[in-house]
C-alpha cells in the first residue's frame, strides 16, 4: 500500500529527508513504519488546555506500540472566556480558520499518513477537523476533557456562574464579596469549561460525526480514564492507516444529519451550527440552515445540562455519555446506524453495548425534557437568511415575545444601559455590526446575556444579534442573525422603537414596519468602512462568507 510518507523517506533521492529523520532519533525500521502526526494544542493560556501534554504523551505511546512514528507538533488556541467582552473576542473565530490552514499546511508539508488531532476549547476542534478533511489521511479526535464542576456552599456551580454573578452585582442583588466567592470556586481545575458550552458540544459531536472513540466528549479531563482514551487513540490512527478508512469516507450526509440529531437531543450550543456547516463545507457535504428545523422537528431533547439545566459533563459521563444517548436515538430510528466511525464499525455495531444509566440525566423519548429538539432556525423579514436560537434554553414565557426594539451597536453602551437600569422588562434588544464581516469575527456575548440573566430579566427581554452567543448562554437570546448589517440585512434598519415579533415554535422572526418604510430606510442606509484595514482582520473581513454558510472562507 502506497502511503503519504512514501514521499519522502522510499528511494535514492529522498536521502536527504532520511538524513534528517535520523537527526530526529530515527532507525531504519522506525522510518519503515507509518508516520503519525500529533496535532497538540496544549499551552498555558486555556485551561481546557493546560494538560494536554500528558494526553499527547498517552497518544504517542499508543502510535509507537501499534506500530506507527509519532511526531507532535503545536497549534494556536484562544479561550474564549479570557477573550470576551473585548477586542481579543474578534480573533476568536478566525482562528478557526488559522487552525485549520496550520493541520493542512504541517500534514502536507512533511507527508503524514495519519494524524491524531488534540484539541479540547471552542474554535480549536471545529478548526482541526476542517484541516484533516483538507487533507483527508485517516485521523481521529481524541480531546482533553470536560472540566469537573466547581462547589459553593452545596452547590454545584461553573464558569456561566460567574458571568451571571456579574450581572447581579451590576443590579445590586449580590455583593462585590459574594462575586469573590463564585470566581474562585467555579474552575475547580483543567479541562473544558463543564457545562454544554460551545467546547463540550463539539466534542460530544465529534463522537456523534464518527470522528472520535467513545467517551471523548465526557470522560472528565481528570479522570484516568481520558489517558487510557488518549492511549487508544493513538493505536487507532495507525490501525485507520492500514484500513484506509478517512475523514471523508465518515463525515457523510448521514453522519452530519446524526450529529445534527445527538445536537438537537442534548440542546447544544448555537455554535455548533457554525461549526457543523464549515465542517460539512470541508467535506463537500450539503448543509442548509432549513436542515436544521427538519431535524430538530422530529428529534426529542432528551438531556437539560447546564446552562439550561442542572447537570454537567460528569454527570452525561455518569449517566452513559454520547454513546448511551445515541443508543436511545437509534432505537427511536432517529439516527443513521449504517454510517461508518473511526473505531471501524458502523454506529449501530458501535451502540450495540452501550446503555443509559441515569434516566433522569439522559431521558427516554416517551419521558423527553420537549418534544422537538433544543435547537432552531428562524426565518422572517428580520433575518430572511436565518437567525439561531438555543430553543431548550428559553423560558417558556419568552418562546413567543412581542416587543419594542432598543438598538445598541456595542456591547459596552449595552452593559452600562443593564447597569444602570434603562431595560425595561419586555424590551427587544439589538446588537448589530457584530457579525463575520461587521464584528468582524462575529464575537460572542456572554457578558450582556449573562448581566440580562443575573439581572432577572432573561424571563421578560430578548436579545437579537448578527454576532454570536457562548454556548453559556440561556434565555431568548437569538444569533447569526442574516444577512449581518455590515452587509445591509434588515437588521441594520431598526430604529429604536420598532416592534419585534418572535415567536420561537413558530420558527419565525419578523419587523413590523410597514414594507414602504423598510424600503425608504434601506434607499438611505450606507455601508460603513471595516473595522480593520490590515491584518488578520482586514484579511478576514475580504474572505468571509455570511454566518448562514458557517462563516467559512473562499
Amino acid at each position: 500500500m502506497d502511503l503519504p510518507s512514501d514521499n519522502i523517506k522510499k528511494g535514492v533521492a529522498r536521502a536527504p529527508h532520511r538524513s534528517l529523520l535520523k537527526a530526529l532519533g530515527l532507525n531504519d525500521s522506525d522510518i519503515e513504519r507509518p508516520f503519525i502526526g500529533v496535532a497538540n494544542s496544549f499551552n498555558e493560556v486555556i485551561p481546557g488546555h493546560l494538560h494536554l501534554r500528558q494526553v499527547a504523551a498517552a497518544v504517542k505511546d499508543g502510535i509507537w506500540a501499534a506500530g506507527g512514528v509519532p511526531f507532535e507538533f503545536g497549534g494556536i488556541g484562544i479561550c474564549d472566556g479570557i477573550a470576551m467582552n473585548h477586542e481579543g473576542m474578534r480573533f476568536s473565530l478566525a482562528s478557526r480558520e488559522l487552525i485549520a490552514d496550520e493541520i493542512e499546511a504541517m500534514a502536507k508539508a512533511h507527508a503524514f499518513d495519519g494524524l491524531v488531532l488534540i484539541p479540547n476549547c471552542d474554535k480549536i476542534i471545529p478548526g482541526m477537523i476542517m484541516g484533516a478533511l483538507r487533507v483527508n489521511v485517516p485521523a481521529v479526535v481524541v480531546s482533553g476533557g470536560p472540566m469537573l464542576a466547581g462547589e459553593l456552599e452545596g452547590e454545584k456551580i461553573d464558569l456561566n456562574s460567574v458571568f451571571e454573578a456579574v450581572g447581579a452585582a451590576l443590579t445590586g442583588k449580590i455583593s462585590q464579596e459574594q462575586v469573590d466567592r463564585i470566581e474562585s470556586c467555579a474552575c475547580p481545575g483543567c479541562g473544558s469549561c463543564a457545562g454544554l458550552f460551545t467546547a463540550n458540544s463539539m466534542n460530544c459531536l465529534t463522537e456523534a460525526l464518527g470522528l472520535a472513540l467513545p467517551g471523548n466528549g465526557t470522560v472528565p479531563a481528570v479522570d484516568a480514564g481520558r489517558i487510557r482514551l488518549a492511549r487508544r487513540a493513538g493505536a487507532r490512527a495507525v490501525g485507520l492507516v492500514s484500513e484506509s478508512l478517512r475523514p471523508r469516507d465518515i463525515v457523510t450526509p448521514a453522519a452530519v444529519s446524526n450529529a445534527l440529531a445527538v445536537d438537537s437531543s442534548m440542546g447544544c450550543s448555537t455554535n455548533t451550527v457554525l461549526h457543523l456547516a464549515a465542517i460539512a463545507h470541508e467535506a463537500g457535504v450539503g448543509f442548509n440552515l432549513a436542515s436544521v428545523n427538519e431535524v430538530t422537528a422530529h428529534t426529542p431533547h432528551l438531556c437539560s445540562l447546564r446552562p439550561a439545566g442542572s447537570y454537567h459533563m460528569q454527570d452525561l459521563n455518569r449517566a452513559g455519555g454520547v454513546q448511551a444517548l445515541m443508543k436511545v436515538l437509534l432505537d427511536a430510528g432517529k439516527i443513521d446506524g449504517s454510517a461508518r466511525a473511526v473505531t471501524g464499525m458502523t454506529v449501530a455495531e458501535q451502540v450495540e453495548g452501550a446503555g443509559v444509566l441515569d434516566h433522569d440525566v439522559i431521558r427516554d423519548i416517551k419521558n423527553a425534557y420537549h418534544p422537538t429538539g433544543g435547537l432552531a432556525v428562524l426565518f422572517g423579514n428580520l433575518a430572511p437568511a436565518g437567525a439561531v436560537v438555543k430553543e431548550s434554553a428559553v423560558m417558556p414565557e419568552m418562546l413567543r415575545h412581542k416587543g419594542q426594539a432598543l438598538v445598541f451597536e456595542n456591547e459596552p453602551d449595552l452593559v452600562e444601559a443593564i447597569e444602570q437600569g434603562a431595560i425595561k422588562p419586555g424590551s427587544v434588544i439589538i446588537i448589530r455590526y457584530q457579525g463575520p464581516r461587521g464584528g468582524p469575527g462575529m464575537p460572542e456575548m456572554l457578558t450582556p446575556t449573562s448581566a440580562i440573566a443575573g439581572a432577572g430579566l432573561d424571563r421578560q427581554v430578548a436579545l437579537i444579534t448578527d454576532g454570536r452567543f457562548s454556548g453559556a448562554t440561556r434565555g431568548a437570546s437569538i444569533g447569526h442573525v442574516s444577512p449581518e448589517a455590515f452587509a445591509g440585512g434588515p437588521v441594520a434598519l431598526v430604529e429604536d422603537g420598532d416592534e419585534i415579533e418572535i415567536d420561537i415554535p413558530g420558527r419565525s422572526i419578523n419587523l413590523l414596519v410597514d414594507e414602504g418604510e423598510l424600503k425608504r430606510r434601506a434607499a438611505a442606509w450606507q455601508p460603513r468602512p471595516p473595522r480593520y484595514q490590515a491584518g488578520l482582520l482586514s484579511r478576514y473581513v475580504k474572505l468571509v462568507h455570511g454566518a448562514e454558510t458557517g462563516a467559512t472562507l473562499g
